[in-house]
């Protein structure tokens, strides 16, 4: 069983600054939590109701899991609706990034919701390197978590000052922008260490990132759509992307 304690302590974890303290973060409900035990990340403790053990054991084999009533899975959730199964997970060093992979450069993403779709299309698509400018929502936030359903497990993520980043690799790489004016995705010539920068979903790219793009490109609207919309959501205009870059 859980202690009262040990709640408080896992409660603290809903908010950043303990995170950022601990280095340690939550990964909620069985899809996050199966392909959390499948990846190198430290698991440091592994929570379960009685109902779930029972009925998948075999998923848990070789693992320990702590009991939990559903009421203290409730204390211990960030979600509305408490999951059977709960990980407290260890934060993996960041790594220097592979000098010729293809990148996704975010700036300034602010919803977690939108970054951790990012971060799943991104690995659906096989980009598993992002980088974030500091002022992008944290990527260790649970709904950013939940929303990769269980990529974080395999797309590294580097928080970094995106201009002298971007800057020191224009000398061998192209650095993409998506803008409302430029050539359009669906004719641009995608190389494949290309770096494609996503900006924010209320301003776009900011002007001291968009000085180090060397190519623009545009997701054009479709033709007599008549659509007052200013622009797309982050992460759909990531998918858009995307899809032109890694399937053409």
């Amino acid at each position: 069983m859980i202690s009262k304690n040990r709640i408080s302590e896992i409660r603290k974890l809903h908010l950043r600054k303990f995170r950022d303290e601990s280095r340690l973060f939550l990964v909620e409900g069985r899809k996050s939590v199966e392909m959390l035990l499948r990846s190198d990340l430290q698991v440091v403790e592994l929570f379960a109701t009685e109902q779930f053990q029972d009925e998948h054991a075999a998923l848990l084999s070789g693992v320990t899991a702590i009991d939990v009533s559903s009421a203290d899975m409730e204390r211990i959730s960030t979600l509305s609706t408490p999951p059977e199964l709960l990980a407290v997970v260890r934060q993996p060093d960041e790594r220097t990034l592979p000098a010729d992979m293809p990148l996704i450069a975010l700036d300034r993403i602010a919803d977690p919701g939108n970054f951790g779709t990012i971060v799943r299309t991104a690995n659906w698509f096989g980009i598993h390197h992002i980088v974030c400018s500091p002022d992008t929502v944290e990527f260790y936030n649970p709904k950013c978590i939940q929303a990769t359903m269980g990529s974080f497990c395999d797309v590294q993520v580097l928080r970094t000052d995106l201009v002298p980043f971007l800057e020191s690799c224009k000398a061998s790489r192209r650095v993409v922008g998506t803008f409302l004016d430029g050539v359009s995705v669906d004719t641009f010539a995608f190389q494949p260490d290309d770096i494609v920068v996503i900006g924010s979903e209320s301003a776009g790219i900011s002007p001291q990132v968009a000085q180090c793009v060397t190519h623009r490109i545009t997701i054009p609207r479709g033709e007599g759509s008549g659509s007052s919309a200013e622009s797309l959501n982050a992460a759909v205009a990531a998918a858009i992307v995307l899809q032109q870059w890694r399937v053409r």
